[in-house]
């Protein structure tokens, strides 16, 4: 096979770096930054608020990034000399890639079960809030996604990881 023009492999690593810094960085500027501020300078109630509005605005951001990884990660693969198949670990390079895609496969049903689940409960513990609602559901909601929010930040570090362990390997 014919390896891919320079120019179209330039293209698809840049889209891939730029939608690694668009996901990992949201999920490190909620994790280090937005979540301390929030707890020092925000109600119970106005952090929840908050965190499903901040997440409202990620979470598009975050499964665009997610295809598009998938995609110019398919591409860079078929175009990788070291690349041997999905599962074969005959090299240093092939475990760190077959690591990081399993690690950014835990990242990916974490985040759905912040889109799918935990953000609209948040959604719906504020409407009932409105009405009497619990200040204790509230409070683990919050909790359940802050939790959500740090096992992405380490996951994506982990994930950093890897990747810079296959790039010195190959």
């Amino acid at each position: 096979m014919a390896a891919p023009p320079i120019w179209a492999l330039t293209l698809v690593y840049w889209l891939h770096m730029l939608a690694t810094v668009a996901w990992v960085g949201g999920i490190v500027s909620i994790s280090l930054l937005m979540l301390p501020a929030m707890r020092k300078s925000l109600s119970s109630a106005d952090q929840l608020a908050f965190l499903e509005a901040m997440q409202r605005r990620l979470e598009p951001l975050a499964w665009f990034c997610i295809g598009l990884l998938v995609a110019t990660g398919l591409f860079q693969l078929s175009a990788n000399q070291h690349y041997q198949g999905f599962f074969d670990v005959s090299s240093q390079w092939s475990l760190a890639i077959l690591i990081k895609h399993g690690l950014g496969l835990i990242l990916a049903a974490v985040t759905a079960v912040q889109t799918w689940e935990v953000l609209p409960a948040i959604r719906r513990a504020l409407l009932r809030r409105q009405k009497a609602g619990s200040e204790e559901e509230l409070l683990r909601l919050q909790q359940r996604e802050e939790r959500l929010v740090q096992i992405s930040l380490v996951l994506s570090i982990l994930i950093l990881g890897a990747t810079a362990l296959a790039r010195s390997a190959s």
